[in-house]
C-alpha cells in the first residue's frame, strides 16, 4: 500500500463544500426564476382558476402573435386536461404546429408550448415516403390497405359507393426481359401517368407489386362507374408507347370488386379484385370482369382440378395420341404430332382445353411436358425411320434452363435420330423468353432437331420472328383453313403463308382439314402438307404402325375414305 496523504484542514473544509448551492433569499430566486421565465425558448404562460391570462413569455407571444387569449384557452378547453403534465392535441396556430402541455397548479394552469412544425412537417414526410411507390410516385400496398380499412370500418351507405379495380398489363414481361430494365421502368411510369389520368382526386390510385396497379374508386354508383372507368382505362393503357426510339404496345386487363358485396375485411377485398382480373386474363373477348359470389365456387373447381392434375401426373393417368401430318407433295404421311389426352377416373375424358392452360399457369406443365417428350420420343423410335414426331413445347418449359438437356436426354434414351423429332412451339415461347428461347433452339437445331412455328397468323409479331429464327415449318391456324369458305380475307391469309413459307424455305401444314374440299383449297393455294380429321383422327400408339402401313399401301388424297377410317 502506498503512503497515505492527509488533506490539511482547509483545504478539505474547501473541498467538502465545493458545489454545494449556497442559499438564497426569496427575493433573489423570484428574480432567477423570472429570467428563467423570459428567457426559456418553451412558449410558456400562466392561466388563473377562473381563465385569465396572468402571465407571458416572449416565446408565447412570438408563437401566438395576435391570438386572443380567450380564442386560445376555448380551444383548449383547460377544464378538460386536468391531469398534471397532460398534453393537448397539436395545435394549427398561425401556420405553425404547436404542441401545448398543461400542468395544473394550486394557482390555476401552466402552458408549456413547444413548435414542433419541422418535427410535425418531417413526421408527414416519412408518412408520405412510407406510402408512396418509389417508382411511379402513386401510392403502395400500405396506402392502399390503410383505405380499404377505412371504407370497411365505415358507413355503408359511403361503402356502397366504392369499388376496388385492379389492372394488370399483358406482356410487360416480354417487354422487361427483351429491352432492359431500364425501358421497363420508364414504361410503369408511363403507364402511371395514364393511369392517375382516368381517375379523380377522390380515388385512390396505387401501384401494388410489379406491373399491377389498383384504384380505390370512390363516391360513384357501382358497379357501373367502375366499368366505365375500366373501360377508359382499358383504352387508354393499349395506345402505344415510345421510349428510346422503341414502340411498344401492350394491352390492360381490369378486375372489379365493388365494395357493396359482403367484404369482410381488406384481404377479402383484394381477393374479390384479384379473381375478377384473373378471370378478365382468362377470358381475351373482354376488357374487364366484374366479381360475384359465384367466383368462389369456380375458384374451389378450379383448386380442385389443380390436385387431380398433379395426382394424375404421379398415377399416370395421361397417355399420347397421334394425328398423321400428310405431304401434299410425296402422298404420304411423313410425321405424327403428340398431343396430350387426360382419362380421370372421376371425371371421366377431360378436354385439354380444360387442363393445359391450368398446367401452364400452375407451373405443371414443365414435369408433364417432359413426360409427353420422352414417352413420344419412345413410341417414334418404333416406327419407321423416315417418320417424325412432333411434340408441343410450351413457354413455362422454355424458363427451365435444362430444357435442352432434357431433349437431348431423352433423345438418347429413346435411341431415336434427332432428325426425327419436331419441337412446335408457339409464338408466346419467343415471347416471354425471346433471348433465352433463341438460344435454347439454336442449339437443338445444330444437333438436327427441327423446329415448327405452331399457330402462325393468330398472334402480334409472327413475321418479326420468322426473321430472326430459321423455322423449319409453319403451321396455318385452323381457324384460317376452315373460315376460308366463308371469308375470303381467310383464304388469301392460307395463300400469303404458303408463299411466304416457299420463298423462305419452310415447309405449311394446314391444320384442321376436315374435308375434301378444304384439302383441294389448301393444295392449290400452295401448302405442303396438311393435318385433319379428313386424314385421321388422332391415334393410340399402338395403331399407328397399322395406320402408316394402310396408308403406304393406300396412297393419295383421293383415297382418303382409308384415313377416316384408321
Amino acid at each position: 500500500m502506498g503512503p497515505v496523504h492527509s488533506i490539511p484542514p482547509a483545504e478539505k473544509s474547501r473541498s467538502q463544500t465545493r458545489g454545494v448551492p449556497r442559499p438564497v433569499s426569496g427575493k433573489q430566486a423570484a428574480a432567477l426564476a423570472l429570467s428563467a421565465f423570459t428567457t426559456i425558448d418553451s412558449g410558456l404562460a400562466m392561466i388563473a382558476p377562473d381563465g385569465r391570462m396572468l402571465m407571458t413569455n416572449p416565446a408565447f407571444a412570438r408563437l401566438f402573435g395576435e391570438t386572443s387569449s380567450d380564442d386560445l384557452l376555448a380551444r383548449l378547453q383547460l377544464s378538460a386536461w386536468t391531469e398534471a403534465g397532460a398534453a393537448t392535441p397539436p395545435l394549427s396556430v398561425n401556420g405553425r404546429t404547436v404542441q401545448i402541455r398543461v400542468k395544473a397548479v394550486p394557482q390555476g394552469y401552466v402552458l408549456n408550448c413547444e413548435d414542433i412544425t419541422a418535427e410535425s412537417e418531417r413526421t408527414a414526410r416519412d408518412t408520405r415516403q412510407a406510402r408512396t411507390d418509389r417508382l411511379t410516385e402513386l401510392g403502395n400496398r400500405l396506402l392502399l390497405r390503410e383505405r380499404l380499412q377505412e371504407l370497411l370500418a365505415g358507413p355503408s351507405a359511403i361503402r356502397d359507393d366504392c369499388a376496388l379495380l385492379t389492372i394488370d398489363l399483358d406482356r410487360f414481361k416480354a417487354v422487361n426481359d427483351t429491352l432492359g430494365r431500364n425501358i421497363g421502368d420508364a414504361l410503369l411510369g408511363l403507364v402511371a401517368r395514364r393511369i392517375r389520368a382516368t381517375a379523380t382526386d377522390e380515388d385512390i390510385v396505387v401501384r401494388v407489386y410489379g406491373d399491377q396497379f389498383a384504384i380505390i374508386q370512390q363516391a360513384r354508383p357501382q358497379p357501373d362507374s367502375a366499368i366505365q372507368l375500366a373501360k377508359r382505362l382499358r383504352d387508354l393503357l393499349s395506345r402505344p408507347y415510345m421510349l428510346e426510339g422503341q414502340l411498344i404496345d401492350i394491352t390492360a386487363n381490369v378486375g372489379i370488386a365493388p365494395l357493396a358485396q359482403a367484404v369482410t375485411d381488406v384481404d377479402q377485398a383484394i381477393k374479390n379484385a384479384d379473381l375478377a382480373l384473373r378471370c378478365a386474363k382468362q377470358d381475351h373477348s373482354v376488357d374487364y370482369f366484374v366479381f360475384e359470389s359465384s367466383l368462389d365456387e369456380t375458384v374451389k373447381a378450379r383448386r380442385a382440378l389443380e390436385t387431380d392434375l398433379r395426382r394424375a401426373l404421379a398415377l399416370r393417368e395421361f397417355a399420347l395420341v397421334y394425328q398423321p401430318q400428310f405431304d401434299l407433295q410425296s402422298c404420304r404421311v411423313t410425321g405424327l404430332e403428340a398431343l396430350l389426352r387426360w382419362n380421370s377416373p372421376t371425371r371421366g375424358p377431360v378436354s385439354p382445353m380444360d387442363f393445359i392452360p391450368l398446367a401452364e399457369e400452375t407451373g405443371i406443365i414443365s414435369p408433364i411436358g417432359e413426360w409427353v417428350l420422352r414417352t413420344a420420343c419412345r413410341d417414334a423410335a418404333n416406327w419407321p425411320d423416315d417418320i417424325t414426331v412432333a411434340v408441343n413445347i410450351s413457354a413455362v418449359q422454355f424458363a427451365n434452363r435444362a430444357l435442352a438437356t432434357i431433349v437431348l436426354s431423352a433423345l438418347a434414351d429413346s435411341g431415336l435420330d434427332p432428325r426425327r423429332l419436331e419441337l412446335e412451339i408457339t409464338e408466346s415461347v419467343m415471347l416471354d423468353a425471346r433471348g433465352t428461347a433463341l438460344g435454347v433452339l439454336q442449339r437443338l437445331r445444330a444437333t438436327g432437331v427441327s423446329v415448327s412455328l405452331d399457330d402462325f397468323g393468330t398472334g402480334y409479331s409472327s413475321l418479326g420472328y420468322l426473321r430472326s429464327f430459321p423455322f423449319d415449318k409453319i403451321k396455318i391456324d385452323q381457324s384460317f383453313v376452315r373460315g376460308a369458305a366463308e371469308d375470303p380475307g381467310n383464304r388469301a391469309i392460307v395463300r400469303a403463308i404458303a408463299s411466304l413459307g416457299q420463298n423462305l424455305g419452310m415447309a405449311t401444314v394446314a391444320e384442321g382439314v376436315e374435308t375434301a374440299e378444304h384439302m383441294e383449297r389448301v393444295a392449290a393455294d400452295g401448302c405442303t402438307h396438311v393435318q385433319g380429321y379428313l386424314i385421321s383422327r388422332p391415334l393410340p400408339a399402338e395403331r399407328v404402325r397399322t395406320f402408316l402401313g394402310l396408308s403406304e399401301a393406300a396412297p393419295g388424297p383421293g383415297l382418303s375414305d382409308h384415313f377416316k377410317v384408321a
